[in-house]
């Protein structure tokens, strides 16, 4: 019997390789790319200022008494090949990606090369350098992933570097009720109550003591129906105390399912193997 094909939906967050793997990646915002790019746009007309001046004090000459060849070349290489050439380099970095955490990579999440960077620096000459930034922060404003004309074009997207800060770790059952967790009945909360209590977990050390005890309160009172037997102690201690015993509980029976799925699975697999 032939297996039947399933359908996977990929979100726009995700990144389906050459081997039909999705990656889950970040690509940077507009706003850090708008930052990293305004970033690149001083850093390139300081050096190309840098450059006629030494060129005109070399030459004796003033600025504006330079070749034009020379002046149009200048342009091209500090606007377009330089850019390109670094992109290249650093495998999709530069000063501005470097501030922001921010890296090229192609659409399928590999590494951009000198096409890539080249045809980006190109087209960033009219949409960054002509109009100012305004066709690539519009294009950027419409695309899921803020690419501008450029990326589009070459087929890259920026890619974020750095992963955002993990939160703290949950806290576990305060220890003067580790007894009682071992014994304790605790029904699964309703999902009002249980969002609530949540909540007032991660973001109670930075309530107001009045509102802190009053808001403890409310919640534990909420959650002695579900509780049995009730501990004695303080309503903020029984509220992080079922919070945790739901939680650990919750995740030991996911455990408890994957591991019955893998052991099925395995089965299934080894039944379906030919004799010897």
């Amino acid at each position: 019997m032939s297996a039947v094909p399933q359908l996977v939906e990929i979100d726009q967050d995700e990144v389906l390789t050459g081997e039909a793997v999705a990656l889950d990646v970040q690509p940077l915002g507009l706003f850090l790319r708008a930052l990293g790019a305004l970033i690149d746009v001083v850093a390139s007309a300081i050096l190309l200022v840098v450059f006629w001046i030494v060129v005109s004090w070399v030459a004796g000459v003033t600025i504006m008494a330079l070749a034009p060849a020379l002046l149009i070349g200048s342009i091209v290489v500090v606007l377009v090949v330089l850019p390109a050439a670094v992109e290249t380099a650093t495998r999709g970095r530069s000063l501005g990606k470097l501030a922001v955490g921010g890296r090229i990579v192609r659409a399928d999440g590999g590494a951009a090369g000198f096409r890539h960077a080249l045809i980006r620096s190109l087209a960033g000459v009219l949409e960054v350098w002509f109009t100012l930034g305004a066709v690539a922060g519009i294009v950027g404003a419409f695309t899921p992933r803020a690419q501008r004309l450029g990326d589009l074009l070459a087929g890259t997207y920026s890619e974020r570097t750095r992963p955002p800060r993990l939160p703290a770790p949950a806290p576990g059952v305060p220890p003067v009720l580790a007894a009682w967790a071992q014994i304790a009945d605790v029904a699964r909360l309703p999902d009002r109550i249980a969002r609530r209590a949540a909540q007032f977990v991660r973001g109670a050390d930075a309530l107001a003591p009045a509102a802190r005890m009053r808001l403890a309160a409310t919640l534990a009172d909420d959650m002695r129906p579900f509780v049995a037997p009730l501990p004695p102690c303080d309503p903020e201690t029984l509220v992080r105390a079922v919070v945790a015993v739901r939680r650990d509980r919750e995740y030991a029976a996911l455990q408890g399912q994957n591991e019955r799925v893998a052991r099925l699975t395995a089965g299934d697999d080894t039944r379906a193997l030919p004799p010897r």
